[in-house]
């Protein structure tokens, strides 16, 4: 196993495909004045204990515009890995390919972060870093709060609980805590892990738990504009939640 306190070998990848249906040129769009990538890639060179920052995507375009801010694109994911039902973790591994094949680079960790993510704090990244550093985890992800109730619907619009009986208490205080993955804000995974078992979410993973407000994942429109008025009010809201009484 690599020595985890190895600061020089973490390799950042930014998954940024073309063709985003619902938000139209999501990863370049402008939020609040800047290409939304610009953001995850700012952050992700602030980070002293990274060694490179990759952008992966499938377009020219994108490519363009991740190098104007700093990041590398050493080449372009191919169109079949770049579909609507394409997996993450096989294009991180056609990555990780090109990268032993053509520079002989082999990180010993990657993360990932999503540019769908504009309210992540380096903090948040600076805690999972720090829990994969003082365990035994091979992946560390983010995850944030939700109800722990848990509804589906049928074709028909039946409704159904999915995990429990209705006959137990509706008091959310009686059901253990909930969590979602939260975009994901930060996915950490050793790399030879990943490799053995081409899974993000490996054997062993833990999770930072994120605040939910902070947690809004760019997939729809009513997300974008929401998104914008919580990050150009962030300092407001989080005064007003450590001051809430």
């Amino acid at each position: 196993m690599n020595n985890k306190n190895n600061k020089k070998n973490i390799l950042v990848i930014i998954p940024a495909r073309s063709g985003s249906k619902r938000i139209p040129n999501k990863n370049i769009r402008q939020f609040l004045g800047k290409p939304l990538i610009a953001y995850t890639i700012k952050q992700a060179l602030s980070l002293k204990f990274v060694e490179r920052v990759i952008v992966d995507t499938d377009s020219p375009k994108i490519a363009k515009i991740a190098r104007q801010y700093g990041a590398e694109v050493p080449f372009l994911r191919p169109a079949h890995l770049a579909k609507d039902t394409s997996h993450i973790v096989y294009s991180i591994l056609y990555a990780l390919k090109r990268l032993k094949k053509e520079e002989n680079y082999v990180p010993s960790y990657i993360m990932i972060l999503q540019t769908t993510s504009p309210l992540r704090k380096i903090q948040d990244i600076k805690a999972c870093w720090k829990l994969m550093k003082s365990t035994k985890a091979t992946t560390v992800l983010t995850i944030c709060p939700t109800h722990p109730r848990l509804y589906y619907l049928r074709k028909n619009n039946d409704i159904f609980l999915v995990n429990g009986s209705e006959k137990r208490s509706s008091n959310t205080q009686a059901w253990p805590p909930a969590y979602i993955l939260n975009g994901c804000f930060v996915y950490i995974m050793e790399t030879k892990s990943l490799l053995e078992e081409k899974l993000v979410i490996t054997k062993k993973t833990k999770a930072v738990i994120c605040s939910k407000w902070r947690s809004i994942d760019l997939d729809v429109r009513e997300d974008w504009v929401i998104a914008e008025i919580l990050y150009k009010n962030r300092q407001l809201i989080k005064k007003r939640i450590k001051n809430f009484k």
